[in-house]
């Protein structure tokens, strides 16, 4: 149900010191006191393991919001008067008798309060038990986790579980920053808003689709983490399984939390396995080497700083997704992520089937067929490919493809579109949990994405190479040639 969005809250926030914290929820939370949404009487208790008092800390934050806010969105006075709204607590997040100072500063509990734990996942039910004991938390209390949430099912059900000791899974809200992205959440608007495709979104009129995730950057230093998950855990099994559900899920009864994300779980339940003897026509997996990027030259993963020069972790993955259901059958969904890629792009491309008759050119059949491709980023918005007659006298009836182009920025009046982060945690204020993770989901996204990491175990092959600044393997271009298509880029 959604609360008052007015209502003031009480935010607890672990892990403030950290990098996710002073890079993203800072500077989202001050883009919502920009914006006038932070309720009058809402305070934020900034809390982590450093030694430090509340105003060594909201210097530092000062500091870090003038480094990560565009300078045009930067305001010195909305920035200190933010800050003020801020306490910092020095807490040892495995000493329950430490929690009593979370407890006094609850002096307003008439305020909501939120829990938002930015740190490991190993330290979820810790927090959440130690708070419990000490009567930090009630039934309202709404609690905020990022991924990974564990790094595989087994260690999923761990995590949660001990999340489920303490509160009910409608307190419970599991980021996935991807679903904060204003043309995801188009996703559903386009989808099922629009007549025009709602009645053409099945396996009678879409030949297949591709969701790319491309990154140009390499591991920036979080070697100790990505080497241990992996692109497939880092990125597949939540960021992209989640598009591929928006894409591929039916409508929904209503806007409601548990009707988008019944329809969603309804997918990832449907979802093909991949059995070893499909592995080789249906994944790459890739790890780049030195090359390229930006025109400037890039060490190798295994030439990373700290790296393991053993390391078999894959940087890039390529596979084949199928859905048995009426809806998918046949329509092949074609993902495909990596780092060290040209550039940095999230998009997808929704291929429609040609007409049934074709009376063109021969020679111009491969323009023959729709695309709708949807831009995450950069420069948000949509494009619907078209065929038009080329102009000229000389030209008779051949064809030419052009766009029908939505750019958000440029169509819209906004002043500017706000970041995943700020969308997400204007909602746990707001109480609404339909751009958040069920605890199913989860699972079920692990159970897919598992049976691939055992097969790639099993097999005991290394990842394909590729060079720093290509679009990874040439295996990932066969995958798809094989079946009479090829990516969006090389069309």
């Amino acid at each position: 149900m959604v609360k008052n969005a007015n209502a003031p809250c009480d935010l607890m926030l672990f892990g403030a010191l950290g990098d996710l914290a002073q890079r993203k929820l800072f500077p989202a939370l001050y883009q919502l006191e920009r914006a006038g949404l932070l309720a009058q009487g809402s305070r934020i208790l900034a809390i982590a393991r450093t030694k430090a008092t509340t105003a060594d800390v909201r210097e530092q934050l000062f500091e870090k919001l003038r480094y990560h806010v565009k300078d045009r969105e930067f305001d010195a006075g909305v920035a200190n008067a933010f800050l003020q709204r801020v306490d910092y607590l020095l807490l040892d997040f495995t000493d329950p008798e430490g929690y009593g100072a979370l407890r006094e500063w609850r002096d307003e509990p008439n305020n909501e309060l939120i829990v938002y734990m930015a740190t490991p996942p190993s330290m979820y039910g810790v927090i959440a038990r130690n708070m419990k004991a000490t009567s930090c938390c009630n039934e309202k209390t709404r609690v905020v986790v990022e991924k990974p949430i564990g790094h595989d099912l087994e260690s999923s059900r761990v995590i949660n579980d001990e999340l489920g000791e303490v509160y009910h899974e409608n307190q419970l809200f599991r980021i996935d920053h991807y679903l904060g992205k204003e043309t995801v959440q188009n996703l559903i608007a386009l989808r099922f808003a629009n007549n025009l495709f709602a009645s053409q979104w099945d396996q009678n009129h879409i030949s297949h689709v591709e969701i790319t995730v491309a990154e140009s950057v390499g591991i920036e230093g979080r070697w100790g983490y990505f080497d241990q998950a992996g692109q497939i855990r880092d990125m597949i099994q939540n960021h992209l399984l989640q598009l591929l559900c928006l894409i591929a899920m039916d409508p929904p009864a209503d806007l409601s939390a548990d009707s988008i994300r019944d329809e969603k779980v309804k997918v990832l339940k449907a979802l093909k396995r991949i059995t070893p003897d499909m592995m080789d026509r249906y994944v790459v997996r890739g790890q780049y080497t030195a090359g390229t990027s930006n025109g400037k030259p890039v060490p190798g993963y295994l030439e990373e700083e700290d790296a393991n020069k053993g390391s078999a972790t894959e940087t890039f993955v390529a596979l084949k997704a199928e859905i048995d259901n009426w809806r998918w059958s046949g329509v092949p969904f074609y993902i495909r992520t990596g780092k060290r890629l040209p550039e940095k792009l999230s998009q997808i491309i929704i291929h429609f089937k040609p007409a049934p008759h074709y009376i063109f050119d021969p020679d111009q059949k491969h323009l023959a067929n729709n695309k709708l491709i949807i831009r995450l980023q950069p420069d948000e918005g949509m494009a619907l490919k078209i065929l038009t007659k080329d102009q000229g006298l000389d030209k008779g009836m051949r064809l030419r493809q052009g766009p029908l182009e939505l750019t958000f920025s440029e169509t819209f009046e906004a002043e500017r579109i706000p970041d995943a982060y700020e969308r997400l945690l204007w909602e746990v204020m707001k109480g609404n949990q339909y751009l958040f993770v069920r605890r199913d989901e989860v699972e079920y996204a692990w159970r897919w994405v598992d049976e691939i990491i055992a097969n790639w175990r099993d097999s005991g092959e290394p990842p394909k190479r590729y060079a720093a600044g290509t679009w990874g393997p040439v295996a990932s271009i066969a995958m798809i040639t094989r079946d009479g298509r090829s990516w969006y880029e090389d069309a």
